[in-house]
């Protein structure tokens, strides 16, 4: 029985959550928008083959990656079986492939174009699943540089949640659930005084 994972790959940038998308250069669904995947080598675990896709689309390895769902009936999929994953990457760490019929892209979640394979669903899945673990784990340090300040780590939370946060709350949340913790040091932006400099008290998955 034939069986494929399929990537969704989320960054925020510019404020925007943003998936990656590839553009197909073959039937079905020529010429569609579509989430990165492939088929498993012969005796390849699932992880080794998520893991394996998402080095050959970002170039990075070392960031968030869970296991979503296992779709079985994705619109004109060729495939029995699907076992969809999401990753959250950096989006300044990420060199995405160079091919040009492959033409990887950035789009905003909150605009996607028409997709192949019913990937809107998984894409909706992946977006639930993420916003989610915000609230019970610190999945958002693989979205975030090694230093940052606390409106910085605002934003990234504002892009996926899709509202505004409250300033203090945010703060006073963020450090009560001990996931961060300053580093002593100072950024200076504009005419503002200087802000102060945060990091992950671990870039290793953690529940609250």
């Amino acid at each position: 029985m034939p069986v494929a994972v399929i990537l969704v790959i989320l960054t925020v940038v510019d404020d925007e959550l943003r998936v990656l998308l590839i553009h197909r250069g073959g039937e079905p669904f020529l010429g569609w928008w579509a989430l990165p995947g492939g088929l498993l080598r012969p005796g390849e675990p699932l992880a080794d083959a998520a893991n394996r896709k998402l080095v050959d689309e970002t170039g990075v390895a070392d960031v968030y990656l869970e296991q979503l769902y296992t779709f079985d009936r994705l619109e004109g999929e060729t495939v029995a079986v699907a076992v969809a994953y999401f990753a959250l990457v950096d989006a300044t760490r990420v060199r995405l492939r160079s091919e040009v019929a492959w033409e990887p892209a950035w789009y905003p979640v909150s605009d996607l174009p028409d997709l192949a394979f019913d990937n809107a669903r998984v894409v909706d899945y992946a977006l639930t699943r993420l916003q989610n673990k915000l609230e019970y784990t610190n999945v958002a340090y693989s979205l975030m540089p090694a230093v940052f300040t606390v409106s910085d780590l605002q934003g990234v939370y504002e892009s996926i949640l899709g509202r505004e946060l409250d300033k203090r709350n945010f703060r006073r949340r963020m450090l009560s659930m001990d996931i961060i913790r300053p580093t002593g040091k100072t950024v200076a932006r504009g005419a503002h005084r200087p802000a102060e400099l945060f990091e992950f008290t671990s870039r290793q998955p953690m529940e609250l």
